[in-house]
């Protein structure tokens, strides 16, 4: 098992039933305190707030603990904008037509 105390998570804020993204609400250094932070987050919440489906999830990531929420939500926006234009940008294989 890879060791996970130096690495970096995003704790991501996004709703279940809409998938819209609350963004990056902390970048916490190491898995177990990751864990326990966003145990805090979820105890947090108010019963509207998962009621309507706001949840909470990790995420691996490279940004750097403690930066501020929304310049990392930011960041991560930025990185998904780019890797979507990079997957869309490639060549698919032509369509498979069917002679008769």
């Amino acid at each position: 098992m890879k060791d996970d105390s130096k690495a970096c998570f995003a704790i991501i804020r996004h709703n279940v039933r809409t998938y819209e993204s609350g963004g990056v609400v902390a970048v916490v250094k190491g898995r177990m305190e990751a864990e326990v932070a966003l145990k805090q987050y979820e105890v947090g919440q108010n019963g509207d707030e998962k009621h309507a489906g706001w949840r909470y999830f990790l995420e691996k990531s490279d940004l750097k603990a403690g930066i501020d929420p929304d310049r990392a939500t930011q960041m991560r926006q930025n990185r998904l904008e780019l890797r979507e234009a990079e997957a869309l940008s490639v060549e698919s294989p032509i369509p498979f037509s069917r002679q008769n």
